[in-house]
Order: C-alpha cells, then sequence, then structure tokens
C-alpha cells in the first residue's frame, strides 16, 4: 500500500489525483473505499491506497482516508 495525499478531487465530477512520491495518480470515487453512501475526498486528505498501471497512466485503487 501506497500513502498519499489529495492534490485534487472533483466531487461533482467523482475523480481527482492523489500525490505520493512526487507522482500523481488518477483515482475515481468507484476506488475510494468507504462506509458513507456518498464516496469523496477533500484536497489535503491523507490516504492509503494501491497502485495499477492504465492505458492513461498510473491510478489509484482501494483509497482508504488515513484518520487524523
Amino acid at each position: 500500500m501506497a500513502k498519499g495525499i489529495v492534490k485534487f478531487f472533483d466531487n461533482k465530477k467523482g475523480y481527482g489525483f492523489i500525490n505520493a512520491d512526487q507522482t500523481d495518480y488518477f483515482v475515481h470515487f468507484s476506488s475510494i473505499i468507504s462506509d458513507e453512501d456518498y464516496k469523496r475526498l477533500s484536497e489535503g486528505d491523507k490516504v492509503y491506497f494501491e497502485i495499477i498501471d492504465q492505458p492513461r497512466g498510473p491510478s489509484a485503487i482501494n483509497v482508504e482516508k488515513l484518520e487524523d
């Protein structure tokens, strides 16, 4: 699992980017693990995630927010 910080996330469109080790990873709302009905992230959230290679670049899956 990688650890990163949410750089940007558009809750209306359901996607954004997580920065970790000077690399940006695409994240889609469907990859967020949450008990809430509406899955969302906010800029600056600290997260754990797995990395997969996609045709358009690296992406984050199984994204979980870290508790502050």
